[in-house]
This record gives C-alpha cells, sequence and structure tokens, in this order.
C-alpha cells in the first residue's frame, strides 16, 4: 500500500487516482466519487417519502488498518473532523503491534412477539418449547427462498418480562439467521406469522411482533495487544502512557457520564464505516448502547488492561447486524464502491472491521486525552472549518486557517476579519 503513503498532504485528484488505480475503478465509479451526490434524484426519490434534495457527506479513507493479517483500507462517511485521521493514526499504532484479531459469532436476528393477558405462564411456556419444531416450520413457511440460501429460523427461546405494574409479559423469541441480509423484513413477516399460533398455544393475545435490535446472538469481537515501548511519546514513558490509557477507562467504567462519552468516541468511527457502506447505522447504535447497558448499568463498550508481560490489551465485543446485501446497500453507489474499496467479502468480515475501527477510535481518543489532550489535533481541522463558515473560498481557506491556529483567535469574527483583510489587499 505505498502508494498511499502521505496520502493526506495528496490534492483530492491525486487521491482519486491512487484509489481508482488500487480498487480498479472503472470511469463511472470513479464518476461517483467525483460527483457530490452521487445517489441520483431519482433513486433519491424511491428511497423515502417526500424527497426534495440529497444531503452529502465526505467520504474519506482510514488507513493502516490490519485485521487478522489483512490489509484494509477503510470507506468513512462523516462531517466531524480528525475522526479518519484518528483512524488511520490509532490504526498504524495496533499494525505496528501486530493488527488486530477479530472473530464474529453465527449470525441471529432476533423477532420477537410479545403476549398478553396469559393465564398460566408456566403451562404456556410447556405448550411453547413442545411445539418448537412446528413452530420454526411456520416461521421459515414465510420465507422458504431463505431456508433454500442456507438461512431460516434456527430456534426459538421463551422469556419473560414484568411491567411497571407487575403484569407478567410473556415474550417470544424467534432466532433467524439471515445469511447476507440484516433481514428486518424477513424476521417481521415471520413473528407476524407466528402470532396466530402462539396465541392458540398459550391462550394470550398477540401485542408487539417486530425485530429486536439487541442482535446479541449476532456478535464481533476484536482485541489488540500493545508493547509499552510504542506507546511512548517525547515526554512520557510507554507504562506512563499505558497506566493513563486504563485509568481512563476505569473512570468510563465507574461513571455514567464519562461512560456515554467514551462510547460516543467509539461510534464515531463505527457510524463513518456503517454509513459509507449503506447500512442501517441507527441499528447498530442501537445494539450498542443497549448492549452497554445489558448488566443492568450503562458501561464502556471496550476494555483496556494490561497482561502478564506489561502489554496494553484493548477488547471490543458488539451486537453487529451488518448486512452485504438488500436495503439502499445496492441502490446507494457509494455503497457498493465501499465494498470494493475496503475488499470486504461477507457481512461476518464487514462486522469485525466496523467493530476494529471503533476500538482503533477509542485508542486513539484515549491516548490524545492521557497525553496531549483532545483539542491539540482538532485545531487545524477547527480552523478550516471556521474559515468556510466565516466565507473563506477554495483559495482562502488554508491561509486562513494557519492565521487562525497561529493567532489562536479560533472563532468566526476572527476569521472573517482577516478573510477582509486578504481581500483588501487585492
Amino acid at each position: 500500500m505505498e502508494a498511499f503513503d502521505k496520502f493526506y498532504k495528496k490534492t483530492v485528484e491525486e487521491r482519486r487516482a491512487v484509489l481508482a488505480e488500487y480498487a480498479n475503478l472503472n470511469e463511472e465509479e470513479q464518476a461517483f466519487l467525483a460527483s457530490t451526490g452521487a445517489l441520483s434524484l431519482d433513486k433519491a426519490n424511491h428511497m423515502i417519502e417526500n424527497t426534495v434534495g440529497i444531503y452529502s457527506l465526505p467520504l474519506g479513507l482510514g488507513m493502516n488498518m490490519l485485521l487478522n493479517e489483512k490489509k484494509y483500507v477503510v470507506p468513512m462517511a462523516m462531517e466531524e473532523p480528525s475522526v479518519v485521521a484518528a483512524q488511520s493514526s490509532g490504526a498504524k499504532l495496533i499494525a505496528q503491534n501486530g493488527g488486530m484479531k477479530g472473530t464474529a459469532t453465527d449470525r441471529k436476528m432476533i423477532g420477537q412477539v410479545e403476549l398478553i393477558n396469559v393465564p398460566d405462564v408456566h403451562v404456556a411456556k410447556e405448550k411453547v418449547i413442545a411445539s418448537r419444531e412446528k413452530l420454526i416450520a411456520i416461521a421459515n413457511g414465510a420465507h422458504p427462498s431463505l431456508q433454500k440460501r442456507g438461512g431460516g429460523a434456527v430456534d426459538l427461546q421463551v422469556r419473560t418480562a414484568k411491567t411497571v405494574s407487575e403484569e407478567t409479559l410473556f415474550i417470544v423469541h424467534l432466532l433467524v439467521d439471515t445469511k447476507e441480509a440484516m433481514g428486518a423484513n424477513m424476521v417481521n413477516t415471520m413473528v407476524e406469522t407466528l402470532a396466530p399460533e402462539l396465541e392458540i398455544l398459550t391462550d394470550g393475545t398477540a401485542n408487539m411482533r417486530i425485530l429486536s435490535n439487541l442482535v446479541d446472538e449476532a456478535t464481533a469481537t476484536v482485541t489488540c495487544r500493545l508493547s509499552p515501548l510504542s506507546l511512548a511519546t517525547k515526554t512520557q514513558s510507554g507504562e506512563w502512557v499505558r497506566d493513563r490509557i486504563i485509568a481512563a477507562y476505569e473512570f468510563a467504567d465507574a461513571d455514567i457520564y464519562r461512560a456515554a462519552t467514551h462510547n460516543k468516541g467509539i461510534m464515531n468511527g463505527i457510524d463513518a464505516v456503517i454509513m459509507a457502506f449503506g447500512n442501517d447505522w441507527r441499528a447498530v447504535e442501537a445494539a450498542s448502547h443497549a448492549y452497554a447497558a445489558r448488566t443492568g448499568s450503562y458501561k464502556p463498550m471496550s476494555k483496556w488492561s494490561k497482561d502478564r508481560q506489561g502489554y496494553l490489551v484493548g477488547e471490543l465485543t458488539l451486537p453487529m447486524p451488518v448486512a452485504f446485501v438488500g436495503g439502499s446497500i445496492g441502490i446507494h453507489p457509494i455503497a457498493s464502491l465501499s465494498k470494493k474499496i475496503a475488499r470486504v467479502e461477507s457481512a461476518k468480515e464487514l462486522a469485525m472491521l466496523v467493530c476494529a475501527v471503533g476500538l482503533t477510535q477509542n485508542l486513539a481518543a484515549l491516548k490524545a486525552l492521557v497525553t496531549e489532550g483532545i483539542q491539540r489535533g482538532h485545531m487545524s481541522l477547527q480552523a478550516k472549518s471556521l474559515a468556510m463558515t466565516a466565507g473563506a473560498n477554495a483559495h482562502e481557506i488554508e491561509q486562513v486557517a494557519q492565521f487562525l491556529q497561529e493567532s489562536k483567535q479560533l472563532n468566526v469574527m476572527a476569521a472573517k476579519a482577516y478573510i477582509a483583510t486578504l481581500r483588501s489587499k487585492k
């Protein structure tokens, strides 16, 4: 990947040329990257209701990712400055230490049928469990094509929950292998098909029949291990940095206010990849935050510790309801391009890559926070944003940003005044 060296210093045109050669992009695909929308208004009009236009986001490339001994260029779609830079920096540090290791479970999405007014919960549970095979067959009958592709409903579970009024809810979970699709519509159809039979078995009334976004039967896990020597800065030892990163994790573990920001940093990277791949970032957000609270307390998603050799060890496990086909993936040109750029071949691989990006973001943020502080890395991009907000033209942005940083006047008024000065000299 030598062609990507100092990628951030190249012009946009130079970056596109490097990417076109790396990913073997044809002329049409290169044109998509060059267009500000990529998605046609005609397609957009058929994707959501009341369409009036297209909202574009920058598409950047995260560099240096090494996961399971495979190198990745990671497409990231987002508006927040410094995230792509942090990804590339953190991934480089991890790659120098052997890269990420990742695993993913079999993908089982969950459909729920909530039954109310069940007269005898224990009897109902026995009847449902005894009818397990019949119920799974009914569910698969609603989507026979999925079973032909090797997926389909594979298991059934019974749960109960108490309402605030102490009513016992009877809940049936249908576990569905949706293969490469997220499968929301398939799962919803299956649980709706099951509802009448469950009402007969339980003597209850089926109320809610819908998938759950807490897909704890479809998780991905990534780990990394870093030597203290690689963490050292000009002024701090690697052991000092390691221990401060662990302390930062422990702060998040102890305090919900810090945990929220800790996890938001993880989702910075995750959401950006999910968006680039045309997946449902809201589903991943919901699943991730719910999983972080599965013990009854909201906790940090990642974990940092040191092993017996004194190495820093990071771990992240999250539910990953990502898809490789279906939805907007086949509609949005950039989503198709992202698969080609990242060279990802399955939903499981994508799930691991997404988690790897999340852990990388977390490392980069924590290291920055405990050493030079988070603002230093933000300053350059913040200055550029202020310059644009103040009305700087394309050829003025760099100069205005440089002035703002050097004068330490990071505000719009200073930017406007400097722009006026520049233009008065012409």
